[in-house]
């Protein structure tokens, strides 16, 4: 159900808001942006930058964020004209980090088939990125203080709705697949954990004993416990010491 849920959120997202398309066309431009201010028009398809050749937005979007304050010559077509202008990002502070900007907003596709292919692409590649992140976790790559309990989670919900009712759209598709890989862990105590005893039952070809099964799942059951407790103490200190 958790995955269902995140598809058929991510579908209407694609209906509503529209697909990022893979083309460097301009959508809009800002007013008083660089862009703008250069000559840039919606409908402008990049195609070359210093000389490089672009062929999807990200091609664009690397240039322009690794060049702030840097001159840049852009190659584009406008209706069936070829034509050439030069722009300079502007610097913009971000993650720690200075990027170049300059103004333009990418096209979304809003076909009912980019909407459904968007659907079911969005959870797959969420559920490799938290896998990815859970065998960090295991080898100690990502340190158990980076996790977030139910304290965290409401702390960033209640960001995540103040930016929008998108963002909190896709927000709650995340937390449902992130629910539905967690429920899935082999672990005692999750459905993960019943679906392996009933593996192990059918290479046996008999029953667990339940006594035994019972005190597994008990002390799964307490291990959870026991990180959920570490987790939300992870959240009490990072919001509120």
């Amino acid at each position: 159900m958790n995955f269902l849920l995140a598809i058929v959120i991510f579908i209407l997202i694609g209906l509503i808001q529209g697909v990022p398309s893979d083309d460097a066309v301009i959508a809009n431009v800002k007013t008083d942006s660089p862009a703008d201010e250069a000559g840039f028009e919606a409908g402008d398809e990049i195609t070359h930058i210093n000389g490089s050749s672009i062929t999807s937005w990200e091609d664009f979007s690397t240039i322009v964020s690794e060049n702030p304050k840097k001159e840049l010559s852009m190659t584009f077509v406008r209706g069936d004209e070829e034509k050439s202008l030069t722009v300079v990002p502007d610097e913009v502070d971000m993650q720690d980090q200075t990027i170049g900007q300059v103004g333009v907003e990418r096209e979304m596709d809003k076909s009912f088939g980019q909407a459904v292919k968007f659907g079911f692409v969005q959870p797959y590649e969420l559920t490799k990125m938290i896998l990815t992140n859970l065998g960090m976790l295991i080898t100690g790559q990502v340190s158990i203080d980076m996790l977030s309990g139910p304290v965290g989670i409401y702390d960033f919900t209640d960001q995540v709705v103040q930016t929008g009712f998108m963002n909190f759209m896709t927000w709650t598709a995340l937390l449902s697949v992130n629910l539905g890989i967690v429920n899935l862990v082999p672990l005692p105590a999750l459905d993960g954990g019943r679906l392996l005893f009933v593996g192990i039952e059918a290479v046996r070809g008999k029953p667990i004993d339940p006594q035994k099964e019972g005190i597994v799942h008990f002390i799964g059951f307490a291990l959870l416990m026991l990180l959920m407790i570490v987790v939300t103490w992870n959240d009490i200190q990072r919001l509120f010491l």
